[in-house]
């Protein structure tokens, strides 16, 4: 399954490359809300809130109003997610707030999934140089993602893996992590990171790993 993503910064749809290089940035919502409404699941990623700067509260509200999505970007209690899910989202996203020094805070994890329930948690583990990367993935933490999978396992509905070295580069995603990843977990997973072509997504697919899509819809390569 394609899962089309929609990224806000500034008060607009954006694309980086590896979560740093603005390359695209768009302020027609209404073509684009358009365009994925035909997806059952849409992923909204608040990059202001995830980067500590700010946050785009108000267009998340009117885009979760009009598409099914799971929203993340910053969120560090459960009151945070459950506003988002009061807000329209149909799940909720965590990632560095899961993360400490001694490594998983599984306490917290426990303490989402006590408030929210299961089937509304996605959790995000992202890597960079094969090391967990946190705080708008400019701070990593010492643990692989197959480590931080196995001690989550037992909190979230899905999990989200960004391969942050390949991100908005559209130079394809190694499925060999994705099969890796796929034996680790019986949880949805969910890729992301250089998806180039629909052949990458159907190759996902076949091994039973769901594709999120950026910069390859935006700038036209693929259809969506």
């Amino acid at each position: 399954m394609l899962l089309p993503s929609i990224d806000l910064m500034g008060g607009r749809i954006v694309q980086l490359v590896q979560g740093e290089k603005l390359k695209l940035a768009f302020d027609d919502f209404e073509y684009w809300i358009e365009r994925f409404s035909k997806y059952p699941v849409v992923q909204l990623i608040d990059l202001d809130a995830a980067m500590r700067q700010g946050d785009n509260r108000a267009l998340i509200e009117m885009i979760c109003k009009r598409l099914p999505c799971q929203v993340g970007g910053g969120l560090k209690t459960a009151e945070d997610g459950q506003a988002l899910l009061n807000a329209g989202a149909k799940r909720v996203i965590y990632g560095s707030s899961l993360f400490g020094a001694e490594g998983v805070n599984k306490a917290f994890a426990a303490g989402l999934k006590k408030a929210l329930g299961e089937d509304a948690l996605v959790f995000s583990v992202d890597t960079k140089g094969g090391r967990v990367a946190v705080k708008g993935w400019k701070d990593s933490v010492n643990l692989t993602p197959e480590e931080a999978v196995t001690w989550l396992e037992d909190y979230c509905a899905a999990f989200l893996y960004t391969h942050v070295d390949t991100e908005g580069t559209m130079s394809g995603f190694p499925i060999d992590v994705a099969a890796i990843l796929r034996a680790t977990t019986a949880r949805q997973l969910i890729v992301a990171g250089g998806i180039k072509e629909r052949s990458e997504v159907d190759a996902l697919d076949a091994m039973g790993v769901d594709a999120v899509a950026g910069m390859a819809v935006y700038s036209g390569a693929m259809e969506a």
